[in-house]
């Protein structure tokens, strides 16, 4: 079984409900909530559990949400390495308006990372057993936390030979970009704001994408183009790959999910083509899902093989 590790520096507690209309100024019953464990490279391990493979999630925690977080995370069998601060763990919330579906959320602050802290992080990573396959940094940087200190991060996984995949956006991304990793995901818009133009059409985001891996900042760019698909471009291949029709209920996990997806195709032997279709698949399975919840195994199989089916072939021609 692949050895996958997942960073957390800003995880969270996603509190979800329901309430019959949101009216200003209205107190809203609203229906008994629903407690999950969130932030990027937390949902990525969990998404990794229901497609058969564990991961350990490495995350800072502190104060009551943070003890809910680990307790919740615990009910998933999900392996924990957390790491013990001042600040509170965040809490998110979520509200679906029945009568209109549409879903409203908030998300809160993180509480700032001391440096002590972070150091405390960088040392929880350093001492796990053995050399990781995959590292996953995932999810927004809390206050505190400068590009430089991911960057030591990244140092010190390709020192052992582990393979970075990172999911992150604004100045944490350029400079890891600059730092090199194997895999990044941006969305169209932070690729957009790289290459300093308003939008990209298709043909520019393989461009941009080629340019990143030509110059040494990834191997592999998977730019997510959200109900589009995503375009996935190597050094040897680009491969524009549409999304599914479904009918969606939430976009709450979405990229983490394709995250997840792209770390398994991967670390199972799948080929790039492949482990984007799965990660599109795993990705668009969970907006399917209302709330907070993640993909189900089986609406990823099914919208992973129809894939495999109906643009392989297309993709090849």
């Amino acid at each position: 079984m692949p050895y996958i590790v997942t960073l957390t520096l800003n995880p969270t507690v996603d509190k979800s409900t329901t309430t019959g209309q949101i009216i200003p100024d209205h107190k809203l019953r609203c229906a008994p909530p629903k407690f999950e464990p969130g932030g990027g490279g937390i949902n990525v391990s969990r998404a990794l559990k229901r497609l058969g493979t564990e991961s350990v999630a490495v995350f800072p925690v502190g104060g009551p949400a943070g003890l809910l977080l680990q307790e919740l995370l615990s009910q998933e069998d999900i392996l924990q390495q957390p790491v013990v601060t001042v600040g509170r763990t965040r809490e998110n919330f979520i509200v679906v308006d029945a009568s209109t579906g549409h879903q409203y959320r908030f998300g809160m602050p993180g509480t700032e990372l001391a440096e002590t802290e972070q150091q405390q992080v960088l040392t929880a990573l350093k001492s796990l057993p053995g050399n990781p396959d995959f590292l996953v940094i995932s999810g927004s940087i809390p206050p505190g936390v400068e590009p430089e200190f991911l960057v030591k991060i990244v140092q010190a996984a390709k020192a052992r030979g582990v393979k970075v995949v990172v999911d992150t956006s604004g100045p944490a991304l350029y400079r890891l970009l600059e730092e090199g990793v194997y895999l990044a995901k941006p969305n169209v818009g932070e690729l957009s704001r790289m290459a300093n133009i308003d939008e990209l059409d298709n043909e520019a985001v393989a461009q941009t994408a080629h340019a990143l891996v030509r110059d040494g900042k990834c191997e592999i760019v998977v730019t997510s183009l959200g109900p589009q698909g995503a375009c996935v471009v190597t050094k040897d291949l680009v491969d524009h790959v549409p999304a599914p029709a479904v009918k969606k209920r939430s976009t709450v996990g979405a990229g983490d999910s394709m995250v997840a997806g792209l770390v398994y195709g991967l670390s199972t032997g799948l080929s790039v083509r492949e482990t984007v279709r799965l990660g599109i698949a795993c990705g668009t399975a969970a907006t399917m899902n209302p709330g907070t919840e993640l993909f189900r195994k089986d609406d990823v199989d099914r919208l992973y093989h129809w894939l495999l089916q109906n643009t392989m072939l297309s993709s090849a021609a």
